[in-house]
């Protein structure tokens, strides 16, 4: 008889009684805008990959031959941070609210007007890796060194050291451990599988995870059968907030929004972005924070119990 692997993963989380958050307001739902900033950390043949990044754009990549700087490509991403990033903190200061950076710590050397931007405007950063790589295709000993890396480039180009990590895509099988060992870390958004902030234990220590979203995220532009249109993205925004804020009378809730500057940057979906922070902003029962502010209320909040 075939033997099936010891539960390992947690299928129940917290169930049909999820813990009561007590946002700061009383607030419904806790909303929390992260910013993607990779523009400058994606593989390029300038950096010696040997090829051009070909996803999260605005067209198909794969037209020009292995091995040749793909120009079309590249200059959409350098739309990011010559002109989206820009886009976005402009309409987060119109509305007067905060956001995190998912930032790679290459992106922001090589854009010292934009850690500077993000700084003045007190907000958070999120170690997105010290490039926009995946870490699962990383030795352990390579995923610690660029750790370390990208801790150290943040704290010199933003003045202050991550307090949270997020991979691309997906962590690997050691990122989590590494993250408690290194031991600065106040949290984790590598998992897509809760509406609240949840604890596990790594080593037998406490860790706090932060979850993340793929759904309420602008990568679906560029992705089979997702966004097509800048109202697709404000409808499926504004429907997610408004069962959340329902749900949240009982059970309040944290909505996380991922945006990437070279694509809600362009026109149409900044202002489809804009018109959902209005509505969202109608409501008096919500807190929109950064995500060092979550994680910091939860631990407060609801510390770790064994």
């Amino acid at each position: 008889m075939k033997q099936f692997w010891t539960p390992s993963r947690d299928f129940i989380g917290y169930g049909s009684e999820p813990p009561h958050p007590a946002w700061p307001g009383n607030a419904r739902v806790a909303v929390q805008i992260v910013i993607n900033y990779e523009e400058g950390s994606e593989y390029n043949n300038l950096d010696g990959d040997g090829r051009t990044e070909l996803g999260l754009a605005e067209a198909p990549g794969g037209r020009v031959p292995a091995g040749q700087r793909d120009m079309a490509f590249e200059s959409m991403y350098e739309y990011g941070s010559r002109v989206g990033i820009w886009r976005l903190l402009q309409i987060l200061q119109e509305h007067s609210v905060t956001a995190t950076i998912f930032g790679c710590a290459l992106a922001l050397e090589r854009n010292p007007r934009v850690a500077e931007a993000i700084t003045k405007a007190g907000l958070d950063v999120c170690c997105h890796g010290y490039r926009w790589e995946e870490q699962f295709k990383l030795s352990a000993d390579e995923e610690q060194e660029r750790m370390g890396m990208a801790i150290e480039s943040i704290v010199r180009t933003t003045g202050t050291r991550p307090l949270g990590w997020y991979c691309r895509y997906g962590a690997s099988e050691n990122t989590r451990r590494l993250l408690v060992q290194e031991g600065g870390f106040l949290y984790d958004s590598d998992a897509y599988n809760d509406e609240l902030p949840y604890w596990v234990e790594v080593e037998d220590k406490p860790h706090l995870i932060v979850p993340y979203t793929m759904d309420a995220n602008d990568g679906k532009f560029a992705a089979p059968g997702g966004f097509s249109t800048p109202f697709d993205f404000e409808n499926y925004l504004t429907a997610t907030f408004d069962r959340l804020y329902a749900e949240g009378g009982k059970a309040p809730k944290l909505m996380s929004i991922g945006l990437h500057p070279r694509i809600t940057g362009r026109p149409a979906r900044a202002h489809a972005f804009a018109s959902f922070l209005a509505h969202v902003l109608k409501h008096d029962k919500v807190w929109i924070c950064r995500r060092e502010q979550v994680a910091s209320h939860w631990r407060s909040v609801h510390p770790y119990q064994k």
